[in-house]
């Protein structure tokens, strides 16, 4: 059975890399009807935190990525957190150093840095005279030697590989010991990860092989890189999918965009990850680095604002609202619904949709200082809005058509020039110059509403 995993450090945000390299694995063991393996990998007790690790969990939650075991959910090669399995790893540690392939090393009390020896046979009577010890890996003359599915066969000489250190004098395992003990124990039988980790892979092939232990798959995925082809990081800007989250980007839009960076897609590439598991390939990932492009994930994001469900955008919309602590005003369901109708097509994300959706919502809306001082101030202002008003409570039906006409036949009489009118107008009605459509903004809004607004505008008028 194929069983991936994704095994984050708790000591920062989810970064969007490890989202798509979570994507990539998570789709992988969906095609195949294998299992999807969460499990934390924080024995950096420095840097790890439980905040952490529940920002993670809720993030990769966020991004539809469920996982089939895990510290959540348990599963039968637990515990999933390394933290809880530093018996396991002294158990396996102390079986190589009786096999002759680790050693114990014990270190000088004044200058920790400094070995003084090195020993098959724990030193008992240094450890309790306070000296540091730890276990390193003994790496034997030869080649290691594996295959990649993305890089091909691989190849290092042993001899550029000084022996390791496997487990550190905290008694805590490194990285690249725990990662082949865990991955054995849970039976992995694919490893897909960045290719920052490639150098460390020879390391984990030998002591798979001193214990006579099956490797894995490996497949080291190319980073996501800055418009200065560097690894993407906080020096390019945001990089942590919360981010993004809070910014309004929609789950479904941002797991979209990190599969179409370095996966050969066939056909439209706006798609929910849903739609291309079965086509999902891991032997379609390009080699090359690809570019994190912010304006691709906006634009991408606001085609998938336009074509879900409106059903679904408000509840994508209410949702992200919630969890950044925006508040949503109360409205009628077909009003709420018309105005995200013709609000979306203006907008890329759900942070932009807020700004331009709630004077719809609230009759508290606030006047743009532009349109105060461009528009308002206008000597023409009063006598545009007056007789606005006066020709919309004259209409017995009212629509875009209806709408239109009165305002070119404002506009016809002279009082000022056709922009001036519809952009006194649209500021009055909402307290913006950005807006969907005139015309169907004031159809949406209705006539009791509109009436009401325009005169809120005239009396702020008054007092200016």
């Amino acid at each position: 059975m194929v069983r991936v995993r994704f095994a984050p450090s708790p000591t920062g945000h989810l970064h969007v890399g490890g989202a798509r390299t979570a994507l990539f694995n998570w789709m992988f063991a969906r095609k195949e009807g294998g299992r999807f393996v969460l499990r934390i990998e924080d024995t950096d007790l420095d840097r790890s935190s439980k905040e952490f690790e529940r920002q993670i969990l809720g993030s990769l939650k966020w991004c539809g990525l469920d996982w089939d075991e895990g510290p959540d959910v348990g599963g039968n090669h637990g515990p999933y957190r390394q933290s809880e399995r530093i018996d396991i790893y002294r158990k396996y540690a102390a079986e190589l150093v009786n096999m002759k392939r680790a050693y114990y090393v014990v270190y000088d009390r004044e200058d920790p840095t400094k070995e003084l020896f090195t020993t098959y046979e724990y030193p008992e009577e240094f450890v309790r005279k306070g000296h540091s010890v730890t276990i390193k890996f003994r790496v034997v003359p030869g080649k290691t030697v594996f295959h990649d599915l993305l890089k091909g066969d691989m190849e290092f000489d042993n001899s550029t590989i000084e022996d390791f250190i496997i487990m550190k004098s905290n008694g805590f395992p490194t990285y690249n010991f725990a990662v082949v003990v865990d991955d054995h124990l849970m039976e992995i039988s694919h490893v897909f990860r960045g290719e920052d980790h490639l150098s460390n892979t020879p390391k984990q092939i030998m002591i798979y092989e001193a214990f006579g232990w099956e490797s894995p798959v490996f497949m080291h995925i190319p980073l996501i890189l800055g418009p200065d082809r560097t690894p993407l990081s906080k020096r390019h800007g945001a990089t942590s999918v919360d981010h993004f989250r809070r910014e309004g980007i929609l789950s479904r839009a941002l797991m979209n965009y990190l599969a179409l960076l370095g996966w050969r897609v066939e056909g439209d590439e706006i798609f929910t990850i849903e739609e291309k598991i079965q086509s999902f390939d891991p032997r379609d990932i390009s080699n090359k680095g690809v570019i994190f492009d912010y304006r691709k994930l906006e634009w991408v994001n606001g085609k998938h604002i336009r074509r879900i469900e409106l059903d679904d955008l408000k509840r994508e919309f209410i949702n992200w609202a919630e969890y950044v602590g925006k508040e949503i005003p109360k409205a009628e369901e077909r009003y709420f619904l018309d105005a995200l109708r013709i609000c979306r097509e203006k907008i890329n994300t759900l942070s932009q949709l807020y700004d331009i959706l709630y004077p719809f919502l609230s009759e508290e809306y606030e006047y743009e200082k532009e349109y105060i001082e461009k528009f308002l101030k206008r000597e023409e202002a009063e006598r545009v809005l007056n007789e606005v008003k006066d020709e919309f409570e004259k209409l017995s039906e009212w629509n875009m058509k209806q709408i239109e006409k009165v305002l070119r036949e404002v506009a016809a009489r002279g009082i000022a020039s056709k922009k001036v009118i519809f952009q006194t107008v649209r500021g009055a009605v909402t307290g913006k110059l950005v807006t969907p459509g005139l015309f169907e903004t004031i159809e949406v809004l209705g006539k009791e509403r509109t009436l009401r607004r325009l005169e809120r505008t005239l009396k702020l008028l008054k007092r200016l």
